[in-house]
């Protein structure tokens, strides 16, 4: 019996985080954030050009065009911060892993390689679309009021939301990834610099 396309697609990006995780030494496999995150993401993302979601909620067509609209869009209105960003472009990596509960499994492939507030969006951002729309209880909107990035979630639902156009110009995935990486390496030289 062959393997369905879809499934083929998720154990090949679970293959290639897997391969750069056993190529760590021993010692720094308790700390992802060693291996190159960005390559992660890049291997993890990927695969979402193969998947479509229904032409009435997604008319954009497959999850990358989707995931590099949201980028796109969140990088209009925050260019400077990271983990938000890292958040609009990985917040539905997980449907490339169970289209059933991507966002514990987008969770599940990302932990260790995003920092926890990048992860708190990811993780609330079917939440933020929730009370977008009008849908969300009155307890878990003020959980998430609570929360100091609730600003930055009620922002990306707003670009998730908006990253459903046909047409639109986005940048190519390596060209997401690099500006992710430039803006990581520039905040590290900021730090470095307000610690002397």
């Amino acid at each position: 019996m062959a393997i369905p396309e879809e499934k083929l697609i998720r154990i090949r990006a679970w293959e290639g985080v897997r391969a750069i995780y056993e190529g760590l030494p021993v010692e720094k496999r308790s700390d992802r954030m060693e291996a190159d995150r960005f390559h992660i993401y890049e291997l993890l993302l990927a695969p979402l050009e193969e998947i479509r979601e229904a032409p009435e909620s997604h008319p954009e067509g497959d999850l990358l065009y989707h995931s590099l609209q949201v980028f796109t869009l969140a990088r209009e209105k925050l260019a400077y911060d990271e983990e938000f960003l890292t958040a609009a472009l990985l917040h539905d990596v997980g449907k490339g892993l169970d289209r059933q509960n991507h966002v514990v499994a987008g969770l599940e492939a990302l932990q260790g390689f995003v920092t926890p507030r990048t992860a708190w969006l990811i993780e609330h951002h079917v939440d933020a679309l929730l009370l977008r729309n009008g849908a969300l209880g009155a307890r878990s909107r003020r959980r998430l009021e609570s929360h100091e990035s609730f600003d930055e979630l009620v922002l990306l639902a707003q670009c998730d939301a908006a990253g459903r156009q046909v047409g639109m110009n986005v940048p190519t995935l390596s060209e997401a990834i690099d500006f992710l990486r430039a803006l990581a390496h520039a905040n590290e030289a900021d730090e470095s610099w307000d610690a002397e």
